[in-house]
């Protein structure tokens, strides 16, 4: 283990579209000067290339002053990110990269002169991937991979906390063999991860109302999506055990609706463990104005899409802090969130 190596922690901002926490994102550093860069970026699980505009004629956000960096190098190779929602185009550079007291030198990523309006919209300059860089366009090794690599982290593991309905106070952290006790409310319960693409876990199905719903799906745990996406058939099957539960009226076929007045109970199996669902998370609100039901946050996508797949996004993670260990095979933990007990 490197003498220097050490810690760092990544505070994150929760943006807040009227009662659904909609993404979060922290500040990385670009360049290798006595103040880096800071730009704001999407905190993604969910990929794995690190991107942000420069010299991007239709970017509405801060870009990297490249020119302002000594050691910013341009390869010149194409880079292209297409994601669920927007994509990204541009040229591979590296440059020194860091979060607090965490510095990679040459560490790659997209330098983007072309993102699509759904970036624009955001109140971010980029993404960081945090998943395994053997999904990652660039082919180059993930920060995080980099951290473990040259030995600059005492423990291969880092881990996410995320709040609700609260702008500040979520937060990534590179920890010192440990993980931050003041944000769970209980132990850890480890999930084998079982493919090392996204932090990706068994999915064994659901329990709804004391009723088991059954499913096999590999469910990525994606800090960078909001809500829960499984097959439209399995989605079905959950809102099939709601009482008075159907197609939502003011959305499209994937979204289903609930009563308000209801409290249904949901739990996810991963790896065979039961997790719960919190309903501060799963209601999303009214369908409609004066609507008695509520939309839920479980949203069906077509079989072939999905192709046996399933995105278990920040809705889940609002209710379990989550620890992405690369060691032991690789697994992630989950423990009970402090927000469970607010």
């Amino acid at each position: 283990m490197n003498a220097a190596a050490q810690s760092a922690t990544d505070p994150l901002t929760d943006e807040i579209v009227g009662n659904i926490d909609l993404q979060y994102y922290g500040s990385v550093g670009f360049g290798n000067e006595t103040h880096p860069r800071q730009l704001s970026v999407i905190i993604d699980t969910g990929s794995a290339d690190l991107w942000i505009p420069v010299d991007c004629g239709d970017c509405a956000n801060p870009q990297y002053e490249a020119n302002a960096s000594s050691t910013y190098t341009d390869t010149g190779n194409p880079f292209n990110v297409t994601y669920g929602s927007g994509n990204v185009g541009g040229t591979l550079a590296h440059d020194t990269i860091s979060i607090g007291s965490l510095e990679i030198d040459q560490q790659y990523f997209g330098a983007v002169t072309h993102v699509s309006s759904d970036f624009n919209d955001d109140p971010i300059s980029g993404l960081i991937g945090l998943g395994f860089s053997s999904i990652a366009t660039s082919g180059k090794p993930t920060f995080f991979e980099n951290l473990i690599m040259q030995e600059k982290v005492s423990a291969p593991f880092f881990s996410v906390y995320l709040t609700r309905g609260k702008a500040s106070g979520s937060m990534v952290c590179i920890t010192l063999g440990g993980y931050d006790v003041s944000k769970a409310v209980g132990p850890l319960t480890w999930v084998p991860v079982i493919s090392k693409t996204y932090w990706t876990v068994q999915f064994n199905g659901a329990i709804v109302e004391g009723k088991n719903v059954t499913g096999d799906l590999h469910a990525a745990i994606d800090t960078g999506t909001t809500l829960i996406y499984l097959s439209q058939t399995v989605a079905s099957a959950i809102y099939a055990n709601i009482p008075g539960a159907g197609p939502a009226e003011n959305y499209d076929s994937n979204f289903f609706s609930f009563p308000c007045n209801s409290n249904p109970t949901i739990s996810f199996l991963l790896g065979g463990y039961d997790f719960d669902l919190s309903m501060q998370d799963f209601n999303l609100g009214q369908d409609g104005d004066g609507s008695k039901n509520c939309v839920g946050g479980i949203v069906g996508m077509d079989d072939t899409f999905m192709e046996g797949f399933a995105i278990i996004g920040d809705e889940f993670l609002k209710s379990w802090y989550s620890v992405y260990d690369y060691s032991h095979g690789a697994r992630v933990g989950f423990a009970p969130s402090v927000n469970n007990a607010q």
